[in-house]
């Protein structure tokens, strides 16, 4: 049977060990720091991207891959794996233009596009790597491409997930909101509930005071979000600190039945949107 190769871009936040065990194929965004160019998990790990973050006086940018890049990761699976298909899985195209860049690439390759499928995640973050991990997980064990593709939507279906946003200091930056907002927002303690709609984009659901109650009022949500579930798999994203998500863990223990967790790094083009102290949470039932 012909393989089935799985690519994504480096948004997924896929923990490496994870990438590397079921040969997922990770194309970088750029960041930049100025005149510093870094790829995304690459040049710079999330540990050295939040250390720097804040000391930084203005707000790194980013850039997606090329459609001539993503056309040569193409290129090279295809003569490594001769008769392969591609499923190509890549942030929400609402939130970037990388989609775009990887449906120009396979736009590009004539014949050779035909084996290849571009999905538009209409999500970030963990939010769609776990689809990535699970069509990775499926094309291990020789699931054709449409059936692949047909459980992945399936996932993107039942997940529910949610970003705690630390500061609005870099929603602010970014343009998201208003600078005499972000400073109000600061000295009443409020903390950001976001989460990404059915098109693709990110929205702010509610504004806590403080970070206990907020964290209290995620896990509200997602019992309300998941009626008459009680055994979930979850996923974790933390801006490295990996204790804040083992605490998050803690108290949703206390809530539901946990089957695979997951813990991994908002990573640094994500990052530089939200900033420090960001929790992501990706939840589907089990």
């Amino acid at each position: 049977m012909n393989r089935t190769v799985i690519v994504t871009d480096s948004t997924s936040d896929i923990p490496p060990a994870l990438a590397e065990q079921y040969g997922i194929e990770v194309v970088p965004l750029t960041l930049m720091f100025g005149e510093e160019a870094f790829r995304d998990n690459v040049d710079m790990t999330p540990e050295q991207f939040y250390e720097r973050l804040p000391r930084s006086p203005q707000l790194p940018t980013t850039s997606q891959p090329s459609p001539v890049e993503y056309m040569n990761v193409y290129r090279r699976i295809q003569e490594q794996h001769p008769g392969s298909s591609i499923l190509s899985f890549h942030i929400s195209s609402g939130l970037s233009g990388t989609y775009q860049s990887a449906v120009m690439a396979k736009s590009m390759l004539e014949e050779e596009g035909e084996a290849i499928t571009v999905v538009d995640s209409l999500s970030a973050s963990y939010g769609f790597g776990f689809m990535v991990v699970e069509a990775a997980r499926l094309a291990e064990q020789e699931h054709a491409p449409a059936e692949i593709l047909a459980k992945v939507e399936s996932l993107r279906q039942t997940r529910k997930l949610y970003f705690l946003v630390d500061t609005l200091e870099y929603l602010q930056k970014g343009g998201r909101i208003g600078k005499a907002s972000a400073i109000l927002g600061t000295l009443l303690n409020i903390k950001p509930i976001l989460s990404i709609d059915a098109e693709g984009i990110i929205y702010a659901v509610e504004k806590v005071r403080g970070r206990k109650k907020a964290v209290a009022r995620m896990i509200e949500l997602f019992k309300a979000d998941l009626p008459g579930v009680n055994t979930i798999h979850v996923a974790v994203g933390h801006t490295a600190e990996p204790a804040s998500g083992e605490e998050f863990l803690r108290e949703l223990a206390g809530h539901f039945t946990l089957k695979e967790k997951v813990l991994t790094n908002v990573g640094p083009v994500v990052g530089s949107h939200v900033g420090n102290g960001t929790l992501a949470v990706f939840i589907w039932p089990a």
